[in-house]
């Protein structure tokens, strides 16, 4: 299943659901719902609890860094093959939820 963010301030942004309803979680919204919306009251919140998910993920890619490349390497998860993180799946959420409060409009999703 994909969920597809929409905001009039950005282009779509389109995840797998088990992606998006993570990051659905962090935004403090419902992830088993099909759709929603982050009003523009929300967005702040919503934009601080994502960011602070993002860097708490790249802090922790950071310290596993030398011993999870070693291992990745033995296992061929690198280049394309390695495994997506929170802060690379998150990032383009982020930057529409940036983009839509600094508008004033909200970002909804659906699926």
């Amino acid at each position: 299943m994909l969920i597809t963010f929409h905001s009039d301030e950005s282009a779509d942004v389109i995840m797998f659901g088990d992606a998006a309803k993570a990051l659905l979680g962090i935004l403090g919204k419902d992830p088993q719902d099909s759709k929603g919306i982050v009003t523009v009251e929300q967005l702040p919140a919503a934009i601080e609890r994502l960011h602070a998910a993002i860097e708490e993920d790249r802090a922790r890619q950071t310290r596993q860094g030398d011993a999870d490349e070693e291992t990745a390497r033995e296992q061929g998860q690198t280049g394309m093959a390695a495994p997506v993180g929170l802060a690379q799946r998150g990032w383009p959420l982020l930057e529409m939820l940036e983009r839509s409060a600094r508008a004033g409009v909200p970002v909804t999703w659906g699926s």
